[in-house]
This record gives C-alpha cells, structure tokens and sequence, in this order.
C-alpha cells in the first residue's frame, strides 16, 4: 500500500504513515465488529448446551443483541468510588483495551496479509500480551476495595503461572520452525506430516504441547474454569466490581479480543494458520483467510463448550496444574523435542 501512494506522488515517509493508519483501522474495526458477533455466538453455544434458544428478539435471529447491550453500556453514567484512585481507575480499562488490539498488529491473515511482519513476531506477541495483567492490577489497586484487589492479587499469579508454561511450549514450536517469525512458522507447517498434512498439531511431538497450550491460553484469558478473577460467588466480580458504563465495556472488548486472539494463535502455531489441514492442491483453491477464520471459528467454539459445561477451579487446583503438572510437561517436551531434532535434523550430537 506504500508503494500505492508512493507511485502516486506522494512523499514515502507520509505514504508510510498513512498505509499503516489504514492498515491499523482495518483490523481494528472489524475485530471490533468480530467481537459484537461472537458474544453473540458464545451466547448461542451456551444456549443449545442448556437446551435454550438464547439471543432472538432484538433484530434477526437476535443478531442485533449485542450492539443493544452495547449501546445500552455507551449510555449508563460512568460512576468512580470516592476513594479510588481516579486516574489509574480510568487507564485501567484502556490499558487492558489498547494491550489486547495491539498484538493483533503481527497476525498474519494470508501470505503477506500482515501489519508488521516482524521477524521477533512471536516474542512481539509474547512481550505485548504480559502487558494486559497490568490493567486487571491496576483496576483492582485503584478501585480502593477489598474484593478488586483480592482478584487483582490473583490474577498476577495466575498469568504468570502459565505464562512460564506457554513460553516453554513455543520453544518447542520454535525449535521445529527455526524462526520467530509468524509468517515463517506457518510455511514450516506444509506437508510437516508425511508430507501430507500442514500442522505442527499433526506432529505426535508436539499435540501434547498442543494441548497445554490450547488449556494454558484458556487461563491466560481468565476464561471458565480458569476464571478466579472474576468469581462472583467469592468477589462478587472481581477486578470489575466497581466499574460501569463504557469502562465496564472496554474490559469486556478487550477480554473477547485477547480470546479471539488465542484462538488465532492456536490456528497459526499448530494448525498451519492459513493452510488447508491437507497439502492437497483442490483445497488451495480456497483463499487462505477463510481455512485461518474457519480454525479460529472451531477454537472459539471450544471455548464456548468449555465455559458452558466445565465447573470453576479451586485456586489451589488452578496453582497445581500450572507448576506441578504443565510446566514439568512442557519441560519434558523441550528435552524430547531437541533430541529429536538433534538426531534427525542436524545428525546427532557428533555432526
């Protein structure tokens, strides 16, 4: 698109600046939309789960039901507690907002379709999504009350109890990609499996860690059963409680954001992104970014189904499979992973 305004007359640092604002407003705003229809999705999945019908008055098929509940947010008065903090109070919501649209900035959609293909893409995602546990700390710090700040206590421990897991799971992806690079980890993928399949998933190597890293991202997302920070039979709603109107909303967009984008990295990593399951040419046929939103459509799903049908965790449960059962796993697989790879890829220890 630089190139565009630049054949155009115009000078290259103001070309650059306005293909990356366009490029900015087209994720954004549709993953804005995305977000709107996949409340109400999840609503329908927990639904006909529960045998009921869910969304279906306001427009058709209740397809208008969240853009209701958004509007009805937009115009409710904004209320701060006397003793908090009002400054942080209000950049807590922004914070968690701001962090969860900014990594979507080295997402590939399609080969090339991507903001900035960076080659640290995977550390990018990493760095930038550590940054979200800053807005549940500083929500619940500010808020001046008790149940805020136990949830916001508890989110810290809980990001970084599997965050230590995820890390050790991407080495085990990145050491099969031989890159950070997002773009670069999906083309490793084609026919990773017998020649045939596209997907480090496919790979009996990697599906466990697969596995820990679809849970993992779960608990990232502090998504049911991994939903301690909100639990409202212990905190009411936790780091949220004393938040309303449009702030209440940006927590809310910014939560659905960091779910969708697991589940795009969920797709990318293991899944061969933009790839059709098979490196069967009919099916290259079809543009890329629908096999990528078809995958990210089936992990949402998943989610949904978990949240609808599995009960919360105990705190002390959620502890343990973080640092007694995942992070010794992942650990493991590291291991495995590089001696495997040091047998057959790089012909053993003596190469």
């Amino acid at each position: 698109m630089t190139d565009f305004f630049v054949r155009h007359g115009m000078m290259y640092d103001w070309a650059w600046f306005i293909a990356t604002i366009i490029g900015i407003l087209v994720i954004a705003f549709p993953l804005m939309l995305a977000v709107a229809m996949i409340i109400y999705a999840e609503r329908k999945i927990w639904a006909a789960i529960a045998l009921r019908r869910g969304p279906n008055v306001v427009g058709p098929w209740g397809l208008l039901q969240s853009f209701a509940d958004g509007l009805k947010v937009f115009l409710k008065e904004t209320i701060v507690p006397t003793s908090a903090n009002k400054g942080l109070f209000l950049i807590a919501p922004i914070v968690s907002f701001t962090v969860a649209l900014i990594v979507w900035a080295v997402i590939p959609f399609a080969p090339g379709v991507v903001l900035a293909n960076i080659n640290v893409g995977l550390l990018y995602i990493l760095a930038a999504s550590s940054l979200g546990v800053y807005g549940i700390i500083v929500a619940g710090w500010a808020s001046n009350s008790k149940y805020p700040f136990f949830s916001a206590l508890r989110a810290a421990a809980q990001m970084v109890s599997y965050e230590v897991s995820i890390g050790f799971v991407l080495i085990t992806v990145v050491l099969y990609a031989n890159t950070f690079n997002l773009t670069g980890i999906v083309l490793a993928q084609k026919g990773h499996v017998f020649g045939f399949f596209n997907g480090f998933g496919f790979n009996p190597l990697l599906f466990p860690m697969w596995v820990v890293f679809l849970i993992s991202s779960m608990a990232e997302t502090f998504r049911t059963p991994f939903d301690l920070t909100e639990a409202e039979s212990e905190l009411v709603a936790g780091f949220q409680t004393e938040y309303s109107s449009m702030s209440f909303a940006l927590f809310w967009l910014g939560e659905y954001g960091n779910v969708l984008l697991m589940c795009a990295l969920n797709a990318i990593l293991f899944w061969g992104g933009w790839l059709p399951p098979v490196d069967w040419a009919p099916l290259y046929w079809i543009p890329g970014w629908i096999w990528l939103f078809l995958k990210m459509g089936f992990f949402f799903f998943v989610f949904g189904w978990v949240r609808a049908t599995v009960p919360r965790y105990r705190y002390d449960q959620l502890m343990r499979l973080g640092w007694k059962v995942f992070l010794p796993l992942s650990l493991l697989f590291v291991v495995l992973v590089s001696g495997w790879l040091m047998l057959t890829r790089y012909g053993g220890a003596g190469a």
